[in-house]
Formats: structure tokens, sequence, C-alpha cells
């Protein structure tokens, strides 16, 4: 996560002069004060093509208070993640594009407020394809409204857990105990990603060899590094 933060001053971020007694963000003549939907919509208006043009999907964008400033979120993702380094390209982009429109149209957030750019986390919902094709292999739980397209039991809401086996841009096929069962996305709520401690099948490379059979041979050196998945 990388942040960016602006102080209300009477200097702005660019060197720009901002006089203490002009009306600013949501507060000018002829806009509603505090209409967060109205500072959304204009934020999303210079953030996702900048987004979008650096190559991700831009996820999540909400505006909050914190105490006396606002907080400004902005959650990006790609096809097979997105390094902590892209996180930060990404972050400077979008910095400077803010600065730049603020610099042509006025303040989009009135007062100070602090930018966050950061990475889905592992409890973020699935909710759109691209979602669940990107978690491929991940343990989810979800919602079925259906009995899925190759179960048997009756149809109704019911909680599934199974393993992300296949998703494409209509339905998605999961492996639970009662075998694979494929849905539509209408189908399914929001899926939740697993947390998994181990996987046998990720672990059985890293068994100890069959002659080793005093531990005070272990080389501290030969520490098995974890990988998150």
């Amino acid at each position: 996560m990388t942040q960016r933060g602006r102080a209300t001053r009477s200097t702005g971020p660019a060197g720009r002069p901002r006089r203490a007694d002009a009306p600013r963000g949501g507060e000018r003549a002829g806009g509603p004060r505090g209409d967060l939907a109205a500072r959304r919509a204009r934020l999303r208006d210079v953030i996702e093509p900048v987004v979008t043009a650096a190559g991700y999907d831009l996820e999540e964008l909400s505006v909050s208070r914190a105490g006396r400033r606002h907080v400004v979120r902005v959650i990006v993702d790609a096809d097979g993640g997105i390094r902590l380094d892209a996180v930060a390209e990404v972050s400077r982009a979008v910095s400077a594009a803010l600065d730049a429109a603020e610099e042509s149209g006025g303040d989009i957030v009135a007062g100070e407020y602090q930018l966050e750019v950061s990475s889905p986390g592992v409890d973020r919902p699935l909710t759109l394809p691209r979602h669940w094709r990107r978690n491929v292999g991940r343990l989810v739980k979800v919602t079925a409204r259906g009995a899925g397209a190759q179960a048997e039991q009756a149809a109704g809401d019911r909680q599934v857990t199974g393993r992300v086996v296949e998703a494409d841009d209509e339905r998605v096929v999961l492996e639970t105990d009662a075998g694979r069962a494929t849905w539509t996305y209408a189908e399914l709520g929001p899926g939740r990603v697993q947390v998994e401690f181990h996987r046998l099948d990720e672990i059985e490379e890293t068994d100890e060899p069959d002659d080793m059979d005093d531990t005070d041979d272990f080389d501290d050196e030969d520490d098995v590094e974890d990988e998150e998945r």
C-alpha cells in the first residue's frame, strides 16, 4: 500500500495558490456539501483511465472520512496478481493525474485527504468472472442459488465449499466433497476465499529425507521458505 497526503494549506501540492476563503470541493456554489457520490464519480473519471492504461483493473474506489481528513482508497488488480513495485508505479501515476485534474478543474476532494493504493486482500469477495478466474485452484465458500448443473439434489440456496477448477466469462466449476459441479454466475453469491494453512500437494516435496534420523544434522541454512498462495 502506498499513500499520498495533501494538507490544507495556502499552497497546493504543485505550487498552485489556494485562497483560504475560496470554496473547495463539495463546498462550491451549486454543489451539495459533502456529496461523496459526486466526488467518487469525479475521482473515477480521473483514476480509472490511468489504471487501465497501466494494464490493470480498478477493482474498487471509495472515499471515507477519517477524523478531519478524507481517505481515498484505490484497489487495483490484474491476471497473475500485481507486484508491490507495480502498485507503487500506479500510485505515482494516479497521484500525478489527480494533481493535473486539480490544476485544471479545482479540488476533487474538499480539505485534507490521503490517497491509498493497494492490491486486493484475500478477504475480498469474488463478484466478477475475472475474480473467479484469478482464484483458480483456491478453496472458496459461496452461497449457491441453485443445485448446480451437475448436482442431483433439489434446487435451493445453500452454502457450498469447493475448489475452483475452472472459470470463464459464463460459469465456474467447483470441486466439492460431492464431486464437481458447474454454476453460472447468476446462481452464485459473492465467493469468499478460504485461508488454507497447509496443502498436502505443496508440502510433499519438502518431506525430510529417509536417511535423516538425527535432528542434530539439520543445517540452519536449509530453512524451507513459506509461499503465500
